[in-house]
């Protein structure tokens, strides 16, 4: 298996992973802003890992 492929998949792990704490912030936070912050912070971080894994996947050619 080729080593792209492999940081792919666990960018797009990182990713998931991430944007569910996001959601979880999101779905916990009560009216007030004060967990805004992270909230951005964890949901951006997220989406880049996960376009950034989902694209290395689709991009790497499969040499066996």
């Amino acid at each position: 298996m080729n080593l792209k492929r492999i940081f792919g998949g666990i960018l797009t792990i990182l990713g998931i992973v991430g944007m569910i704490y996001a959601a979880v912030l999101f779905a916990g936070n009560s009216a007030g802003t004060s967990g805004l912050k992270p909230l951005i912070i964890y949901g951006i971080l997220g989406l880049i890992f996960f376009v950034s894994g989902i694209s290395l996947v689709r991009t790497t050619k499969d040499e066996s």
